[in-house]
């Protein structure tokens, strides 16, 4: 079939929504095109864009062979052809004999070409295939040593369930962090060795928010057909990837990040003097060490838990293997922020040119490339950076010139803030207050509009990594240098002040700073914030424009995927990230799936009035009446007495989530909830996120098998929040969702005012809103539907959701929700007929159908 495929590999019977997935994905790859897919979570989706991915490029590297074959057999045979001087008149100015020549020339240049292209394939599948079969061998040969099963169950490379112990702020921030020192690689002994460089093959590359993602979807492709014939690499930081126990103590992402490039410096520097002492070289970067691991990664599918122990195992980095095996993986699995950041990119190996991209959990997307391209530089910060670059006199003089005008840039800053040059910033007031700029007009206010930012930052900083060579310097000028970075000291192990000095790396800040003011003056704004104090007074760079950066991928790449399990509304999407972009409407394809449950396996309910007949209307002027908060306790206390296990209940905001508490547990409300389920609270710091999990789900368990008083639990959790996506209710553990409100963002923001004043401006108002409208609406909805897909996690699974807001009853706002949602949703205006809508299938004879209530309250 024509851009198509009759069959895909599956490891099961796909479902007829998983067939046309992967029929959908396979024509759009083949035209290059950027598709937009939506599958809600539990239709099999990551297994969908496997096996269509890897068929697609199965069959187009073979069509790639037979068209270079084709071409060569035809190059050959003309060349073998002897032909004779035309007789006929040539309408060139030169003789036949050199026209003929010419074409003669070209076409054994064709063919030499195309040989070598040939050569070097084969070299690469012959290489491969000697690699896997190495793996094997060594396999097998592990097995034969183990003395019983169970001995031979701890050799294999298994990984545990991982759960993300930092939040996504802190996951991005990891990511970008590693951009300002990779730009050389220099993990292996010999920069010229060609036995470590390899040329890119056509790949896929998959990206994804988090570690814990990525992982799973390792995980898929080790259970897919394609397990034993695919090369996969999965690149991430060197914080989850360095297995230098010393450098790992150092805890910081920063100084990680330091101490491995001083480290790969002192390897290409001079050997040391007999006076001189030892610099710390790291043990795990050897070439041929990393050759090795790099050959066992591209053999056998591994995650990163799987990769350090390998690379424990072959003595050699996994952060620098994976690196080198970049080239010739056709899979490369990376968070995506390492791929939307472009020098992140270019430091991680990674070429878009003529490769596929499919970006998953793609619903922020637009919000993921304005934050990883804004900037905040704190008071502090400045004033550490202007104190580290007054110390540097001893540079010669060119290097001195441009510290100058990067210290001068840096006391415009200073006085932007309202400080003064040279005080103690602790001590300096400043009028409180916040400014809006536009990045001319800032640089303006800064008085360094004068500076050619490109060529003293961007040029200088990057090759001169001034940045880092100032980043240890201490704020106060009498205190002495700190010790070396590599060194792990008390005060170091204990969290002492100048180790957070250290990991802040102030000049660091600065640089990336500057470097977002060299975006066009329309694309971002300037705010000034003044706290009071000048160290706790910031500047931050918005961006106002993701398709900017967002357009250098669609450009370079043949084909990019946009998928999610929620990626309603598609047409602001479309027309902030794509059309922006530059990307025409005839390049762009969509597919949205229905999900593969039962229709009576989930209960879609709007409520918009209460047991009492309190009307729902959680406004934010009206929410924080006791009324409103007795009503919701009821309609908890109700869901609490007819559902079986676990109902979570997700609240518009954390404040409110504890205020609403703190009022259940005055009125007794809270004691009457707490007489039915076991009430667990959503933790603000995110390595307590695992603990209350497992809490909650051991004691719904135990209320299955135990005939107590007790029916299960309840979890209050909080929109936007740690529990609100990434996170599986599945089964019992989500019988019940219960959203408290519609989480509308703070419209008083300034960075949200800016944002709506900029798509006001440069994007087309339609259905009589405004885009600024539409964005905090879209907002709303997104978090909403990210949310209430928590419980239906597969085929099996059954929910029901209640939003409890009369808000949700409008057309406008049910058009945003999931059509497989939408399309089940019904509206009750009383409590009575939702209830016993809610109650019957708990008090039938049937066990068939499960429940979820979700309330949505403001």
């Amino acid at each position: 079939m024509e851009n198509g495929r009759a069959q895909f590999p599956f490891p099961y019977q796909p479902y007829d929504i998983q067939e046309q997935f992967m029929q959908a994905l396979y024509k759009t790859l083949d035209q290059g095109k950027v598709g937009i897919f939506e599958s809600p979570t539990g239709t099999g989706k990551s297994l969908s864009l496997i096996c269509g991915a890897l068929s697609w490029l199965t069959d187009h590297e073979e069509k790639s062979r037979q068209k270079t074959a084709a071409l060569l057999h035809e190059g050959e045979a003309s060349l073998s052809t002897s032909t004779a001087p035309s007789s006929a008149p040539s309408s060139s100015a030169e003789p036949d004999w050199i026209t003929d020549f010419v074409h003669k020339k070209a076409e054994r240049d064709l063919v030499s070409k195309l040989k070598e292209e040939e050569l070097k394939r084969k070299k690469r599948a012959e290489r491969l295939e000697m690699i896997r079969n190495n793996v094997q061998l060594k396999y097998a040969m592990k097995r034969k040593s183990c003395e019983d099963e169970e001995a031979f169950k701890l050799l294999q490379l298994s990984k545990e369930e991982e759960t993300e112990a930092q939040g996504d702020q802190e996951d991005e921030e990891l990511i970008i962090a590693e951009y300002e020192s990779d730009d050389e690689f220099c993990g292996a002994e010999d920069d010229t060795d060609d036995e470590l460089v390899e040329e890119h093959v056509n790949k896929i590359y998959y990206c994804s928010r988090t570690h814990s993602q990525l992982a799973q979807f390792v995980h898929e492709v080790q259970k897919s057909p394609f397990s034993k014939d695919i090369s996969l690499v999965t690149l991430g930081s060197r914080q989850n990837l360095c297995i230098n126990e010393e450098v790992r103590r150092l805890g910081s992402i920063q100084r990680i990040n330091d101490c491995c490039m001083e480290m790969q410096k002192n390897k290409r520097g001079e050997s040391p003097s007999h006076t001189s002492p030892a610099k710390p070289v790291c043990p795990y970067n050897k070439a041929s060490a990393l050759q090795q691991m790099r050959d066992s990664v591209l053999g056998t599918v591994h995650d990163i838990e799987q990769m350090l122990k390998l690379g424990r195992e072959t003595h050699s980095c996994p952060y620098y293997a994976t690196r080198l095996a970049v080239p010739p993986a056709q899979l490369v699995v990376l968070p995506y922020q390492m791929l939307l950041h472009e020098a992140t990119r270019r430091a991680a190996g990674v070429q878009l040119k003529g490769q596929v991209v499919i970006i998953d959990e793609a619903h922020n997307l637009s919000d993921t490339l304005s934050s990883i391209h804004s900037a905040e530089l704190t008071g502090a910060q400045v004033t550490q950076s202007c104190t580290s670059c007054t110390k540097m006199s001893r540079l010669k003089a060119k290097n001195l010139m441009y510290i100058k005008q990067i210290l001068f840039v840096i006391e415009g800053l200073v006085r932007v803030l309202g400080g003064k040059v040279g005080q103690n910033p602790q001590s300096q007031t400043t009028q409180t207050g916040t400014e809006l700029h536009s990045i001319n007009n800032f640089l303006f206010k800064a008085q360094i509009d004068n500076i050619n930012l490109f060529k003293v930052l961007q040029r200088y900083f990057e090759k001169s990594m001034i940045s880092r060579k100032v980043s240890f310097t201490t704020v106060h000028d009498s205190s002495p240098p700190p010790a070396p970075l590599c060194t792990v000291s008390p005060a170091d192990q204990q969290g002492s002040e100048a180790e957070k000095v250290l990991s802040a790396s102030p000049m660091m800040q600065v640089e990336v700073f500057f470097m977002a003011l060299t975006n066009s003056n329309t694309d971002g704004r300037v705010l000034a914030h003044r706290q009071g104090t000048l160290s706790e007074s910031s500047v931050k760079f918005l961006l106002l424009n993701p398709a900017v950066h967002f357009a250098e991928v669609l450009k370079q790449c043949r084909a990019v995927i946009i998928a999610g399990g929620t990626m309603q509304p598609v047409s602001d999407f479309k027309q902030e990230l794509l059309f922006s972009a530059g990307v025409g409407e005839e390049r762009i394809t969509e597919f949205s799936c229905g999900h593969v449950i039962p229709p009576e396996n989930i209960l879609p309910l709007v409520l918009c009035s209460g047991p009492s007949g309190q009307e729902l209307d959680f406004t934010f002027q009206n929410r924080d009446s006791p009324r409103m908060m007795d009503e919701t306790g009821r309609i908890l206390s109700n869901i609490c007495n007819v559902v079986p296990g676990g109902v979570v209940c997700f609240f518009p905001s954390y404040e409110y989530s504890r205020r609403i508490v703190s009022h259940w547990e005055a009125s007794g409300a809270l004691t009457r909830l707490a007489n039915k389920k076991k009430i667990f609270q959503e933790p603000k710091k995110a390595n307590q996120v695992e603990q209350v999990l497992s809490e909650f789900s051991r004691c719904i368990q135990r209320c299955a098998v135990d005939a107590g008083g007790l029916t299960g639990a309840l979890l209050f959790s909080v929109v936007g929040g740690k529990m609100s996506e990434g996170i599986n209710f599945s089964d019992d553990l989500g019988r019940c969702v219960v959203m408290v409100g519609m989480p509308y963002p703070n419209i008083k923001s300034p960075e949200l005012q800016e944002k709506m004043s900029y798509l006001d401006k440069h994007l087309p108002h339609s259905g009589g809103r405004s885009p600024g409208q539409a964005l905090i609406e879209n907002l709303c909805m997104k978090a909403v539907n990210q949310s209430i897909g928590r419980a239906i996690r597969h085929r099996g699974d059954y929910s029901s959701i209640v939003m409890c807001d009369r808000r949700y009853s409008r057309p406008a706002t049910l058009s945003k929700l999931p059509t497989w949602i939408k399309s089940r949703t019904s509206t009750h205006t009383t409590f009575g007929p939702a209830f016993a809508a809610l109650r019957k299938p708990f008090t039938s004879t049937s066990s068939s159908l499960f429940c979820t209530v979700m309330y949505f309250l403001q």
